[in-house]
């Protein structure tokens, strides 16, 4: 398994023009690869070939191309295969070679913004107090954690706020930790960033929504600033800077959160959220946005697979929200106002987030709700047609049987009816 290690380097004045000889190469190698590529998918021809030997080799002896050998080779060979990676992954996608979800075209380098560069293991070598980049020389890192093993790359980023960070790539193992004998069941939101089926409701932090003063204020301070003055880039500066303190305040909280569930549970579920869909709606979009559910899904499944945890994606389609997680009848579908319903057969006042948490922790340990009783108690036969079964947790999670509730008259209670 591999993990990546991020530490913030702080380069001398001396080398802020090697590093930015050395991103604008990289941009370069890659935008007139890129180009060849495109030519070839428009005009219907056969990938190119030799690639490296145009955009670099050949490149490197014209007038317009020559400052390439200011740059460390390994750098420009790293670009070009990470275009080429790239575009593999496209046509493996549209081809169906590649499994998962479909990536999209790879797109021309710009000159501003995210920058990095790419170094082979014969172009660093990691120090006490630094990292050597091939003609860079020692740049200063702060190791606030220590490599566990020998990195294989590492990549030199600069962000759009200015800072530098350096990211090894390192080969790390399975930590099993010791099991604990409970399973969790997540059910996210925007009120509350999660619900826990234990009954804890975590905080949304809002954290963008916090911002959103001074960031209004610095983009129009911004709009009014001259173009190309030093004072817009100044300005522009403050507000990539708002906009990364976010960013970090977010990925701390993931982190942490993350850490937490991990450790406490021996398995998870948690939905499977349509987030790409759900952004589309104008209203919702900012905060959905703010949350970072597919930051948390992300952690979520890396950190399962690091520490030996049991991950179950449940699909969008279940209706966590409209079963009652005690009788396991259909309640009918509610609005999103509708925070507690009563259900209908037998009289369970539901808090409707906790109820979708215990529903997805059941789905997991495979006691789903099938015609008013679990799939263990009636083995997987729904009114005489088989269900799909689910089993339980491997390493010993036991599986309740639930009783069926009797089902009585309560649709016609009108108190119950105007809930839905």
């Amino acid at each position: 398994m591999k993990a990546r290690y991020n530490y913030r380097i702080y380069p001398k004045q001396s080398q802020l023009t090697p590093l930015a000889k050395a991103f604008g190469s990289s941009r370069v190698v890659w935008n007139d690869a890129w180009w060849l590529y495109k030519n070839a998918e428009r005009n219907k021809l056969d990938r190119p070939t030799k690639i490296s030997s145009l955009v670099i080799t050949q490149a490197k002896k014209t007038e317009t191309r020559k400052w390439l050998s200011e740059v460390s080779s390994v750098v420009l060979q790293q670009s070009l295969r990470d275009l080429q990676q790239a575009w593999s992954n496209y046509f493996d996608g549209k081809t169906g070679k590649r499994k998962g979800k479909e990536v999209g075209k790879p797109k021309p380098k710009k000159k501003h913004g995210r920058q990095s560069i790419r170094f082979a293991s014969n172009a660093f070598s990691v120090h006490s107090q630094s990292v050597y980049l091939a003609k860079i020389g020692h740049v200063k890192v702060v190791f606030s954690r220590s490599l566990p093993s020998k990195p294989s790359s590492v990549t030199i980023i600069k962000d759009t706020s200015g800072r530098y960070f350096a990211s090894f790539v390192i080969e790390v193992s399975e930590q099993i930790t010791p099991i604990v004998d409970q399973s969790c069941g997540i059910d996210l939101g925007l009120t509350h960033f999660a619900i826990l089926s234990t009954g804890e409701k975590i905080e949304n932090p809002r954290l963008h929504k916090k911002m959103l003063r001074r960031i209004k204020l610095a983009n129009r301070r911004l709009a009014k600033a001259k173009k190309d003055s030093n004072r817009r880039k100044k300005r522009k500066l403050r507000l990539a800077k708002l906009h990364a303190k976010v960013k970090d305040q977010r990925i701390d909280f993931l982190h942490k959160l993350t850490t937490r569930l991990v450790a406490e549970n021996q398995s998870l579920a948690v939905e499977d959220l349509n987030v790409s869909g759900m952004v589309k709606n104008r209203k919702l979009s900012r905060a959905i946005s703010d949350a970072g559910w597919r930051g948390f899904k992300t952690m979520l499944e890396a950190k399962c697979d690091k520490y030996g945890r049991d991950l179950t994606i449940v699909d969008r389609w279940y209706p966590s929200s409209q079963v009652c997680s005690c009788c396991g009848k259909s309640g009918g579908k509610k609005e999103l106002d509708v925070r507690e319903w009563e259900c209908l057969f037998c009289n369970t006042v539901h808090d409707r987030d906790i109820n979708a948490a215990t529903n997805l922790n059941r789905y997991h340990k495979g006691t789903m709700w099938a015609g008013g009783q679990s799939d263990q108690y009636n083995n997987g036969v729904e009114h005489g047609r088989e269900t799909r079964p689910f089993p339980p947790h491997e390493r010993g999670a036991s599986v309740s049987l639930a009783v069926p509730a009797v089902c009585g008259e309560a649709l016609t209670i009108p108190k119950q009816l105007k809930l839905f």
